[in-house]
């Protein structure tokens, strides 16, 4: 399809019928026919940011939390100064209304939609070319940024095709033979605790690559003409929020914002241009968990890493910045009551997590003790029966699960947290909202309010003026 065909056509928005769409597999070409309307400036970059499993309250508790720290955030600071525009996205995969970040990474990276936790593979066998190959092959530079595990769903849908999102060791192997020119996040048990004793570190090093396991070793590159693989922890990473505690455990991971920067230094020299995926991705893991500060303060986050790619963007002038949520998750919000403003603000003086505090609990442990953990490092005080209620789920502990693989309490002490600080969540799940998407750059004039997922794929690939093929 050329790229001016596309253009003439599309309207990057559904009709009608389209809301019969959400269990098909592929994307229509038939959108991108007869109109032709032409590009005013080639991006030479992508920066497409991802905060995953973003409800629009995370955004709006994130927003709320950053105007109260004098700035806003800075994804809605777009809105506010007219310079972004704005849609609604049908994130909906070929299997269900409601999409995973597999199907969903999957919608944007290969341009079809596929079913729930496959990686660009259709419900029959079709294989779908992702995109960042088919810039790699176009002569860009290409990489992404997480804080889960780099061979977690959302960078794996832009990068390679597997039947399985669950199949992490093997998409560690996956990545090998792509030779990305930038992948960083956590996830070192898929490089070096593998259970076919493989050090996955050892052979990228034989294969070409600069392997870091710090921020400082990060901090050092410069000027490398070698593809980089910066691993930071053995799951995802720590949440922002429990960085807060000071004791210096986390200075050896960076921060996305941190990680967003040195991808782009790394990348921005090429002379046929970069693109970059950023993912937030552990907002969705709190969502999962009905975890409120760490929520907010990841979002936080990945509005720190937006503010790295939109800085970048103004200065350079060719850069289209994409930023998007895969789909919903949760619900999370700020409720109505008398003491909602001041419960919220209470926020501020957290500096834990509700997972580090469930996870320094036992069934043995006194309600004292709980209570002291609690009021020290989230600043409420827990009475003795909803203590006792917390410590009553630890007699059995042995289940396994995908985000919480020791069946930790979370929704109960989110339940807890909630009376406290007016922050409530709808479920414990993802959840068929249309997401936000904001473009900001060459090509952004071209958005419409209401978009299917699939149509990004294209969009992306025109407005870089490179050919759609596979």
């Amino acid at each position: 399809m050329k790229r001016r065909q596309f253009f003439q056509n599309t309207t990057l928005g559904l009709t009608g019928s389209a809301f019969l769409l959400p269990f098909t597999g592929h994307s229509t070409p038939s959108l991108f026919k007869n109109n032709i309307l032409s590009v005013k400036k080639k991006a030479q970059n992508i920066i497409f940011m991802v905060s995953d499993g973003m409800s629009e309250g995370t955004l709006t508790m994130g927003d709320l939390y950053m105007r109260r720290s004098g700035k806003g955030s800075n994804w809605l600071n777009l809105y506010r100064e007219g310079k972004a525009t704005r849609a609604l996205m049908d994130m909906a995969s070929a299997s269900s209304m409601v999409t995973d970040s597999a199907a969903a990474s999957s919608s944007w990276g290969g341009g079809h939609r596929v079913p729930n936790g496959k990686l660009n593979y259709g419900a029959k066998g079709e294989e779908y070319t992702p995109i960042w190959q088919k810039f790699k092959s176009a002569g860009k530079k290409v990489g992404c940024v997480t804080t889960v595990p780099i061979t977690h769903a959302t960078p794996a849908g832009f990068c390679v095709i597997n039947k399985t999102r669950g199949e992490q060791p093997e998409i560690a192997e996956q990545y090998l033979a792509l030779k990305f020119d930038v992948m960083m996040g956590g996830g070192s048990k898929y490089f070096v605790e593998r259970q076919d004793k493989v050090d996955m570190y050892d052979t990228y090093r034989k294969n070409g690559y600069v392997v870091v396991e710090s921020k400082h070793d990060m901090d050092e590159l410069q000027h490398v003409n070698k593809p980089v693989l910066g691993v930071f922890d053995k799951n995802g990473l720590p949440y922002a929020i429990d960085r807060k505690q000071g004791d210096g455990q986390f200075d050896k991971v960076p921060t996305l914002a941190e990680m967003t920067s040195k991808a782009i230094d790394l990348m921005k020299k090429h002379p046929k241009g970069f693109c970059l995926q950023v993912e937030s991705g552990k907002v969705d893991w709190a969502a999962h968990a009905n975890d409120a500060p760490a929520l907010i303060y990841d979002q936080v986050q990945f509005e720190d890493a937006v503010r790295v790619a939109l800085d970048f963007a103004e200065k350079d002038g060719n850069t289209l910045v994409i930023i998007t949520s895969d789909h919903g998750n949760s619900n999370p919000g700020l409720y109505y009551g008398e003491n909602a403003d001041k419960n919220f603000e209470k926020i501020f003086d957290v500096t834990m997590s509700n997972e580090t505090i469930l996870n320094k609990i036992s069934k043995s442990t006194p309600i004292s003790d709980l209570k002291d953990l609690i009021k020290t490092n989230q600043g409420f005080d827990i009475s003795d029966e909803d203590a006792a209620l917390i410590i009553s789920k630890y007699e059995h502990l042995d289940e396994t699960g995908v985000y919480n693989p020791y069946k930790l309490p979370f929704k109960t002490y989110g339940e807890i947290f909630s009376k406290h600080f007016s922050i409530a969540f709808g479920g414990v799940d993802h959840s068929a909202d249309f997401t936000e998407l904001t473009m900001f750059g060459p090509g952004s004039e071209h958005l419409k309010p209401l978009v299917k997922n699939t149509e990004l794929h294209d969009f992306m690939l025109h407005v870089a003026e490179v050919e759609c093929k596979g």
